[in-house]
């Protein structure tokens, strides 16, 4: 600037300067050329330093990160609001219905078990004798019915046989009756050994009841998950109200699910059968395939939380049960509809539901345009109006001064 001014103002004085009338000498010889030199290095200076000024203060080209326009397949899904959990289709959390001290626990932790295999058994030396006492009670009782119906089979033929001495006015009358009504005593005492024998039955079954409610057995075929309780501890059933610890959790292995919470506002479109993608912390980016198996008939209102509805969602693949915990969190994502072949662009490059903003190698700017958009989900969005498929669309739309017009430059995206 210090020269610019210096060069402005050696201008204006030769020009004043060779303007100026001297009355005593002769008026010297002017050059036309002279003067439109000197405007022209005026003009260049000018020139000069407005590209200077705009070259010096314009901003920064944008470093943007672009991503191309593809075809490809576009799906509607829905996710759930919060972490669900996989669980196990089938599950029992076991205790005796009465108390007792345990006596036998032929299983650990982790061992595998077969459906009706015992897991605990209560001390019940007591209850095993008074099953043993009802048993030989019924071996002497149904000695005594065929006693009791032998005799009374005797004496009924007994009584035939007077009848037809009777009848045939051998036999007096008070004999035959004597004999008939012996025979008919004869005949319900066997009746009643019968049903003798019916209530030590009863009582067997009873006793044999109390005995049973002393062993825990395995429900099903599966694996022991937690057991509360060593052998010579009491175990005590939950009082009324007071729920206790469960002395043996048993888990099936051979089923798992996912149930998940969904807003309620996205559950309306979710049906039985639907395609569902499942991913676990567990397994990273690994993506499992499901169905939806059952929609909640009711909505959650827990406080200060959204509404919404428990969904659960099977696995497809057998295969995959081996590598699966009943408690391990997961997501999944409901696939309501899909396109296989549009025209898409990243979601993240979408702004405002319709606007992305294009870059274009050959100006180095940034052009916004307003898109029609269709199908969308968190990868893609299907795009049926206003980009086609050479298109660059900016991706970190969250730079400040991004506008149409923009000066920008393209560096690679972060991994």
């Amino acid at each position: 600037m210090p020269v610019a001014q210096e060069v402005l103002e050696w201008f204006f004085y030769e020009s004043v300067k060779g303007d100026k009338v001297d009355t005593v000498s002769p008026a010297p010889k002017r050059h036309p050329w002279r003067k439109a030199f000197r405007w022209s290095i005026v003009i260049f200076i000018l020139a000069a330093l407005v590209w200077s000024f705009r070259h010096f203060t314009r901003p920064d080209p944008l470093k943007v990160v672009v991503k191309p326009v593809t075809r490809g397949r576009v799906e509607r899904t829905v996710a759930n609001t919060r972490a669900g959990t996989v669980k196990a289709c089938r599950r029992a959390k076991l205790s005796p219905s009465i108390g007792g001290q345990i006596a036998r626990l032929p299983i650990s932790e982790g061992d595998r078990v077969k459906e009706g295999e015992l897991l605990l058994e209560l001390w019940n030396e007591d209850l095993a004798a008074q099953v043993q006492f009802s048993r030989r009670e019924i071996t002497a009782t149904r000695d005594r019915v065929r006693s009791a119906c032998s005799r009374a089979g005797v004496a009924a033929k007994n009584a035939e046989r007077q009848k037809t001495l009777f009848k045939s006015r051998v036999g007096t009358r008070e004999r035959m009756e004597n004999t008939v009504a012996e025979a008919d005593a004869l005949a319900a005492e066997c009746q009643a050994a019968r049903s003798e024998v019916r209530v030590r039955e009863a009582q067997l079954a009873v006793v044999s009841a109390n005995l049973a409610r002393t062993r825990l057995y395995a429900p099903f075929d599966g694996i022991i998950a937690e057991i509360n309780g060593e052998r010579y501890e009491y175990v005590t059933p939950s009082p009324l109200g007071v729920p206790t610890p469960p002395v043996i959790d048993i888990i099936a292995s051979g089923c798992f699910y996912v149930i998940a919470p969904i807003d309620e506002v996205d559950v309306a479109g979710i049906r039985v059968g639907m395609p569902v993608r499942i991913t676990m912390d567990a397994y990273g980016n690994r993506v499992f395939e499901g169905r939806v198996r059952r929609v909640s008939d009711y909505v959650l209102d827990v406080e200060k939380q959204a509404r919404t509805v428990d969904v659960e969602a099977a696995f497809t693949r057998t295969d995959d049960f081996p590598l699966l915990l009943a408690g391990y969190s997961a997501d999944i994502e409901v696939i309501l509809e899909t396109r296989p072949d549009v025209l898409r662009v990243p979601t993240e490059a979408v702004v405002a539901e319709d606007t992305v903003y294009v870059f274009a190698p050959a100006k180095g700017t940034i052009e916004r345009r307003k898109i029609v958009a269709g199908l969308s989900n968190w990868d893609y969005t299907e795009v049926r109006e206003g980009l086609t498929a050479d298109a660059q669309v900016v991706v970190n739309v969250d730079l400040p001064n991004l506008e149409d017009g923009a000066r920008a430059m393209v560096i690679e995206e972060t991994p």
